[in-house]
């Protein structure tokens, strides 16, 4: 983590983070932003949906994205920037799991 990352103590405090996604992490035993640190965005999504019992929005994993790369160092993204990224790997991982 950088150091510019360190003054950052809620997950609300994050860009791209709102109530109900502090709410996801925190249903996933997140509850500070140091614990995002070397998450993996798709385990965390997969996670979410088997804990709630529910398929979410596949946008959670753009936002996932956003804020797990935010707090390994790069630049704050708006999470619908990682759309075509993560649509491009959904589809990569169907294809390797179907071989």
């Amino acid at each position: 983590m950088t150091d510019s990352r360190a003054h950052f103590t809620r997950l609300e405090q994050l860009p791209n983070v709102g109530k109900a996604t502090a709410g996801d992490f925190r249903v996933l035993g997140i509850d500070t932003p140091q614990q995002i640190i070397g998450k993996d965005p798709y385990e965390l999504y997969a996670r979410l949906c088997d804990i709630t019992g529910q398929r979410h929005d596949p946008c959670v994993i753009d936002v996932f994205i956003a804020v797990t790369r935010f707090m390994a160092g790069e630049p704050s993204t708006p999470w619908w920037a990682y759309t075509e990224e993560r649509k491009a790997t959904v589809a990569a991982r169907l294809t390797a799991s179907t071989r």
